[in-house]
């Protein structure tokens, strides 16, 4: 008798529930957080039912598998969730093994099932008919891998469902509904922890989750308008979508910030070298001169950069991918602050069999004279995209070697992987720029050229196409002949003196280089440069194994915490890390 009670509370709480909430799960349903009200419905009743049983069996077991994996949820997993790419409105027939069946038995009873196998094919029941039941399952687990696990988002449901009730309750009132939920949403959200599949939910969590309706329905009970709950659905939207655009703002300020930062590590390891080059005598300071250091029959590299271990990554990989070292010449050019820790790195770890120079670009005679800083007006005046000398010196290359004739520009976020002997055998073809162009949309690494330079103004409307493929610093071949002849340096200084008078670019040396060298660059080998390292984490790894540089461009320097973790190992094992300098300054 006692259960016959018990059963006939929990039928008519069922069907309150379902006659008083109705209007609100249709709502739910327009606001995307019920795909299909049927499916909700019968869920509903079939875990009531389960309570009925569970209660009869003296405790709480978990759900009987058979019912989460029944056919009638299909359409509830074939809709998806809209930010997972799985279209709802479009059919699909190997979801639905209901409607497949009867189609095949409509067709003059190719199948020969009866009613019997049908049952048995539903419930998942594997008997004579258990092969089709097998090819069901592989045809709906490529499309259940890209949507999320019904138990998992019927849990995050009751959450949002539990939060709202929250927020639309009176602190005054129903303080004890209100416990309850806050209780059950911890408890629901420790049951829940990471886990991503139904397969790893725990019988806790079903006991969670189980416990989270009864209390929800408690609420359905006592607040069952259906307009206010709505408005605070809303408000709550509103609020998340708010909070989300506010942090993706930070995000992009912090990391920016990060990037133009220098690490703690870095600035001690640059203290350390520079306290010990003033530490020698003066006649000690110097790297072993060498005259063959002009001499245009060798390769010379040149790289421009104020950072100590970036250097030594760059001329480490380069030469030991080299299969003659000993015709590679390296000029490092960096400022008088970074002058004396480069210096005394390079004096402390000389490249074997290499040659390496070491320039202070204020040493440079025809500094003074000839170089003109950008205009940073409407600009941020702390950006080193338009502050620094040094990202700028690259167009004064003739002046900077008036004894060489070609040279190679390698950017000091590189790191070389194969030997680069063959740069100094592409045929230029009269040009004076050689570079990996990226011509594709699809290629992560092109940039619209509209977007870079403003179009809009005449003078550069005309002179310059937006289809044009564009190229990127980092691998460069310079043919400084080619560039004296046509006096593109004088060319770079005029389209500078245009920009302070009106814009003409939006962002540092690259729109420079595409105005300076339009109609000037020939391109290299897709393979000779690979970047993107340091803002796309979509690289294919046998483009990168398969690369002669990869190129860490963009924000996420691999020296940063806030670089991308796997493209690192590429730059870590050129750094020594067992270096005292290095484990003093924590550098890991």
């Amino acid at each position: 008798m006692k259960q016959f009670r018990r059963r006939t509370r929990i039928c008519i709480l069922s069907l309150l529930f379902l006659s008083v909430c109705a209007p609100i799960l249709l709502l739910y349903e327009s606001k995307g957080f019920i795909e299909d009200l049927s499916s909700f419905k019968g869920r509903r009743e079939l875990l009531n039912l389960n309570l009925v049983k569970q209660e009869e069996g003296g405790g709480l077991r978990e759900p009987i598998l058979n019912v989460y994996r029944d056919v009638n949820f299909d359409p509830l997993v074939s809709s998806g969730s809209p930010d997972l790419g799985v279209k709802s409105d479009e059919p699909d027939e190997n979801n639905d093994i209901t409607k497949r069946n009867e189609g095949d038995t409509d067709a003059k009873g190719n199948n020969g099932q009866s009613q019997d196998e049908k049952i048995m094919l539903t419930s998942g029941i594997k008997g004579e008919v258990g092969h089709a039941t097998l090819v069901h399952d592989q045809d709906v687990q490529p499309q259940a891998r890209r949507v999320m696990d019904k138990k998992i988002k019927e849990m995050k449901d009751q959450l949002i469902r539990a939060k709202a009730y929250l927020n639309f309750a009176l602190p005054a009132g129903n303080t004890h509904l209100i416990k309850e939920l806050r209780l059950r949403i911890k408890e629901l959200e420790r049951a829940m922890g990471d886990v991503g599949k139904d397969s790893d939910l725990s019988r806790r969590a079903f006991q969670r989750m189980r416990a989270m309706e009864n209390s929800l329905q408690k609420a359905a009970r006592i607040y069952p308008d259906c307009s206010s709950m709505v408005k605070k659905l809303r408000a709550m939207t509103n609020n998340a979508e708010e909070l989300v655009r506010v942090q993706k703002e930070q995000e992009s300020f912090l990391v920016q910030l990060a990037g133009r930062t220098t690490p703690k590590g870095l600035h001690c390891l640059s203290m350390r070298l520079t306290a010990e080059y003033f530490a020698l005598n003066p006649e000690e300071r110097k790297l072993p001169s060498n005259p063959d250091v002009h001499d245009s029959n060798l390769h010379h590299f040149v790289v421009f950069s104020d950072n100590v271990l970036a250097c030594s990554v760059v001329v480490d990989s380069t030469v030991s991918a080299a299969m003659d070292p000993g015709k590679i010449v390296f000029h490092v050019v960096t400022d008088s602050l970074n002058f004396a820790a480069i210096s005394m790195w390079f004096i402390l770890h000389p490249p074997k069999h290499a040659l390496i120079q070491i320039h202070n670009m204020d040493n440079f005679d025809w500094f003074s004279t000839k170089y003109d800083p950008p205009n940073t007006n409407g600009h941020d005046s702390q950006d080193p995209r338009y502050t620094s000398t040094l990202n700028l010196l690259r167009f004064y290359l003739p002046d900077i070697f008036p004894v060489l004739n070609k040279i190679v520009l390698l950017d000091h976020d590189v790191v070389v992987q194969k030997d680069l002997t063959r740069l100094w055998r592409v045929n230029m073809m009269g040009k004076v720029n050689g570079a990996v162009k990226t011509c594709q949309g699809h290629d992560p690494s092109f940039r619209r050229v509209d977007l870079l330079l403003n179009l809009s103004d005449p003078m550069v409307g005309k002179r310059f196409s937006n289809k044009a493929c564009v190229w990127a610093f980092g691998v460069n071949v310079f043919d400084l002949q080619e560039w004296r002849k046509r006096n593109l340096t004088n060319v770079y200084n005029q389209y500078l003196q245009l920009g302070k008078n009106k814009p003409m670019w939006k962002a540092g040396s690259l729109p420079l280089g595409w105005m300076t060298f339009y109609n000037q660059t020939t391109g290299l080998d897709q393979k000779c440069h690979v970047h993107g390292l340091g803002y796309h984490s979509g690289i294919k790894q046998e483009d990168i194994e398969n690369a002669a540089v990869i190129h860490y461009d963009g924000v996420m320097k691999p020296w940063l915490d806030i670089g991308i973790e796997k493209y690192k190992t590429y730059w870590r094992k050129h750094v020594q890390f067992n270096h005292p300098y290095l484990q003093q300054c924590n550098i890991t």
